[in-house]
């Protein structure tokens, strides 16, 4: 095949400009990390949420030096500042918090003090307090939590009281109640939850 030589060397300068381009994109810069203001309270086992605000909020999780904890922080990214807000009403590690539509956050199941847990509870940004909601029909820890397109919450998988946690749940935000929905095909551990774009969540 003949290639014409004249239709192809206009694009180099072209190409050029391009790869540039790219390559002065910040997607195309070395990542950077920086040191930003130290929680109130060291964790682990907690949770970070997004808040509607543009704030962080952190809840619950485990320090050595003080056991499970109830206490929860803000992280303001304007300012680069932790503070505290008003604290769970029950403490807790290895739970799970997320975000539903109407701003607030459900912080369900975990471990605290009391053993496995099956309580929730719902923080307020607006007003900086918990209440609590319908607890779990299972209790568990380490499980999974994905907000659905209608606004309700699935729950799956984690550990019960005698090992892996096979049962899902769905929590309705309108009547503040679970209802069962069936059971993993295979075991939980470590496993992830996504929600597709075309999720059918049962009725």
């Amino acid at each position: 095949m003949k290639i014409n030589h004249r239709s192809i060397l206009p694009l180099a300068p072209r190409l050029a400009a391009l790869a540039h381009s790219l390559s002065t994109t910040p997607l195309a810069q070395a990542a950077v990390w920086v040191s930003s203001g130290s929680m109130t309270t060291a964790r682990e086992g907690h949770t970070a949420t997004l808040l509607s605000s543009g704030k962080v909020l952190v809840t619950g999780g485990y320090n050595a030096g003080i056991d499970y904890l109830s206490s929860a922080e803000l992280y303001d990214p304007a300012t680069g500042v932790w503070r505290p807000t008003a604290a769970l009403t029950v403490a807790r590690e290895l739970h799970t918090a997320t975000l539903l539509p109407n701003g607030k956050v459900l912080v369900v199941g975990g471990w605290g003090n009391g053993g496995m847990l099956g309580a929730a509870e719902l923080y307020d940004p607006v007003t900086g307090t918990w209440a609590t909601t319908g607890a779990l029909n299972a209790s568990r820890q380490e499980h999974r939590a994905a907000l659905l397109s209608d606004g309700r919450v699935l729950v799956a998988g984690g550990y019960g009281e005698w090992g892996p946690e096979f049962s899902a749940e769905i929590y309705d935000p309108a009547a503040g109640t679970w209802t069962a929905a069936g059971y993993l095909l295979s075991s939980p551990d470590d496993s992830t939850m996504s929600l597709l774009p075309h999720d059918e969540p049962p009725s």
